[in-house]
């Protein structure tokens, strides 16, 4: 007998002829049960490539800058998301989709409210891992290391090269934070926009950059067969020494 996966939802949707998928009302709940067998057989090859020793560049940052750059000119949608997984002060994980919006052989710069859950997470626990992944080509990287904030002149700068919009949201936002509906966050917005009728806004202080500072990296390259091609990073005696993985 097939094994089901149940999924407690709060809305409704029509599933068509889809077969996969039944659902039936328990309760004030809709559950959805799907065949596990039809999640089993989502697979693919991969077939993009191979990752050698040849092909590394000694310093992870500039193999990652190369890799960067391919997703750039692959015109990969939103290269720059990555997945930033932090972890809180009772050791529960969380992870969400962020934008990269800088780096260099410091670190790799996001930004954000410093009230958001990730930043509470970051306050008691200051590491982080962030993933990268180009589907297209098949890639990923894999960064660990610690954060801390950027300075207020450079989130300041950032700020300001924003569009209107967005920082009005920043500005409004207690991101994170319990909201009755989003009619709340529209009208602070709109009493924000008065009051900055003739002036522009600043950078507020509950707003900032952080930088994650890697201490290692992983390059992962999907391969033919499930042979994929892992080389590690590990920054070690004040040198980074790389390792292969096994897939």
């Amino acid at each position: 007998m097939a094994t089901s996966l149940r999924v407690r939802v709060s809305i409704f949707w029509h599933f068509g002829d889809d077969s996969s998928l039944t659902g039936f009302w328990n309760n004030s709940y809709y559950i959805a049960v799907m065949n596990l067998d039809e999640i089993k057989r989502l697979r693919r090859e991969y077939a993009y490539g191979e990752l050698r020793t040849g092909d590394l560049h000694s310093n992870p940052f500039e193999q990652f800058n190369m890799w960067f750059q391919d997703a750039l000119n692959a015109n990969i949608d939103m290269a720059d998301a990555m997945t930033l997984a932090t972890v809180s002060a009772t050791g529960v994980p969380s992870a969400r989709i962020v934008a990269l919006r800088g780096y260099d052989e410091q670190g790799f710069i996001f930004y954000t409210n410093y009230q958001s859950n990730k930043a509470v997470d970051i306050k008691h626990n200051p590491h982080a891992a962030l993933v990268f992944y180009w589907k297209e080509l098949d890639r990923q990287v894999r960064i660990i290391g610690t954060v801390r904030k950027t300075a207020r002149g450079e989130s300041g700068d950032y700020f300001s090269s924003r569009p209107m919009q967005s920082n009005l949201v920043q500005v409004a936002s207690r991101q994170s934070q319990v909201v009755s509906s989003k009619e709340v966050i529209k009208d602070r917005i709109n009493r924000i926009k008065q009051k900055h009728k003739n002036s522009s806004l600043v950078c507020p202080p509950y707003w900032g950059g952080y930088r994650v500072f890697p201490t290692e990296f992983e390059f992962w390259q999907g391969g033919l067969e499930r042979l994929h091609d892992r080389f590690r990073y590990q920054w070690k005696d004040n040198s980074w020494k790389i390792s292969q993985l096994e897939p």
